[in-house]
């Protein structure tokens, strides 16, 4: 699975990065967006595409998003929050 063909799309308070298989979303991430902190509130991956990484790339690609674009995140899926417990690294962008 080629994961660098992960879209990105926003509008004025919602965001989303997602994976396109054939024309199926196969992966996203959704957020909202305000006073610069993006809350991550969903990430899902096609049943059939689970257990790929997908997931965790999408939580990936919206911390280098944000790293590039000043915001900070807030992790409030579960999966996110994992993701982000596990790396430390990231805390820079991490919501408090």
């Amino acid at each position: 699975m080629n994961t660098d063909n992960i879209q990105h799309k926003q509008n004025d308070r919602r965001g989303i990065f997602y994976l396109k298989q054939d024309d199926q979303t196969i992966a996203e991430l959704t957020y909202s967006l305000e006073d610069g902190v993006m809350t991550i509130d969903h990430t899902e991956v096609q049943p059939e595409h689970e257990n790929q990484g997908l997931g965790s790339k999408m939580i990936e690609e919206s911390y280098a998003y944000a790293k590039a674009n000043h915001l900070k995140i807030n992790p409030l899926c579960p999966f996110a929050e994992v993701v982000f417990d596990q790396h430390e690294e990231w805390s820079d962008v991490r919501v408090g």
